[in-house]
């Protein structure tokens, strides 16, 4: 597919030639007047400037512009940093054109192993991202990070309201699981969080981020994509998004949640949504993302595969549910019992996940977990996201 066709190349200044021959600037292959190859890049840049899914209309100024006058000037990390900015869509005739025209766009970019970062627009363009992954005829999981759980209903709410509805009733179902981070209990109805609890989907508030963060991640391990809206940030440290709002995420644990998305093994798409430069007086919202990408970018090049259980890198460990809390290894010449879980520890970077078996005993997966749920497991507690994966896997 000429990807080409889809975008407006970048303005000559946005790459500053005043850059450092160490910034981003330097790496990063942008649209200027040749396309860039990006079959070759790790990550792939995406500009969005499409509003018509929010009831506060079109901003301005290109939001992902002023995002990328200020990522490109920050310092390259440890990574090759072998990015493309394949400069900014051009929005279809109408909004569902636009969706689709991301679901190519992303569906090519997935095709070849080059993790799409998308950047500004309102948040309902997740739709298009989301669409890309019905074909891989897989399952997938994905997390969204939000002050709000925008689950209105369709057809009396704009899109960037409704969208997630629209993603979970999708059909056909290609949605394994799904995740809702760092959203504000004041500002979602009891029946919406109620029903996700019904279909068996994991919410962590933004207070039960702050308490400890580290909660968050084996959620965004687990997911294929992340949808982060600017709106999940208080607005002290991000006003550039509307209405404001004075809580929510302070801009450290939102760069360590993007960190978090980098370093997901399986997840090969990233999505910022709802950035509106014109609140954005000073650029401080706009710094605040470029930060959150170069964490991204981090931990993407910090990633370690690891998908081989079975290998030297791990220990298997059970938990039997009514044994001392003392981590024991597990023998391998012992058969699984149903009275214990399986869980594994990376010894590289000590993160651990689960076995979890469905109740016919016909279907296993193996997901992501923290060292807090072996310990219940151990304790003789069935953890709540074994559980709830159970339930899943039927």
């Amino acid at each position: 597919m000429n990807l080409a066709i889809f975008f407006d190349p970048l303005h000559e200044e946005l790459p500053s030639a005043t850059a450092s021959a160490t910034a981003l600037a330097a790496y990063i292959s942008a649209f200027l007047d040749v396309f860039p190859d990006w079959r070759a890049a790790d990550m792939a840049l995406i500009g969005l400037d499409e509003w018509r899914g929010s009831a506060a209309g079109q901003p301005a100024l290109q939001g992902a512009d002023e995002v990328r006058r200020r990522f490109y000037q920050l310092q390259k990390g440890t990574g090759p940093a072998r990015i493309v900015d394949l400069g900014n869509l051009r929005p279809g005739l109408t909004l569902d054109d636009t969706y689709q025209r991301l679901r190519e766009i992303v569906a090519v970019l997935l095709e070849h192993n080059t993790v799409p970062i998308l950047l500004g627009g309102s948040h309902d363009l997740d739709y298009g991202q989301f669409l890309a992954y019905e074909t891989l005829d897989r399952p997938i999981s994905f997390a969204a990070v939000d002050a709000r759980v925008d689950m209105a209903e369709q057809d009396c709410a704009v899109p960037e309201e409704s969208h997630l509805r629209r993603m979970l009733m999708h059909e056909p179902s290609f949605l394994f699981n799904f995740a809702q981070l760092a959203h504000q209990q004041y500002l979602v109805a009891p029946d919406v969080l109620a029903a996700l609890e019904k279909l068996h989907f994991e919410t962590l508030r933004v207070g039960q981020i702050r308490d400890d963060i580290r909660q968050s991640e084996p959620l965004l391990r687990q997911a294929d994509f992340v949808s982060f809206d600017i709106a999940a940030l208080r607005w002290n440290d991000a006003p550039g998004y509307y209405p404001a709002n004075p809580f929510g995420l302070t801009n450290e644990e939102a760069a360590k949640l993007a960190w978090y998305a980098g370093c997901n093994d399986q997840l090969s798409s990233f999505g910022l949504y709802g950035y509106r430069p014109d609140y954005d007086t000073h650029g401080l919202a706009a710094s605040v993302l470029a930060t959150m990408l170069w964490y991204f970018v981090e931990g993407y090049y910090h990633r370690r595969r690891e998908t081989d259980f079975r290998g030297p890198n791990f220990i298997r460990y059970a938990a039997g549910l009514h044994s001392p809390p003392e981590l024991a290894s597990l023998d391998e010449d012992k058969e699984d019992g149903p009275d214990r879980i399986v869980f594994y520890k990376s010894q590289q970077t000590e993160r651990w996940w689960m076995e979890v078996v469905n109740l016919t005993g016909e279907v296993k997966r193996i997901v992501p977990c923290s060292y807090e749920d072996y310990f219940h497991a151990s304790q003789g507690d069935l953890p709540n996201r074994w559980i709830l994966t159970q339930a899943l896997l039927g």
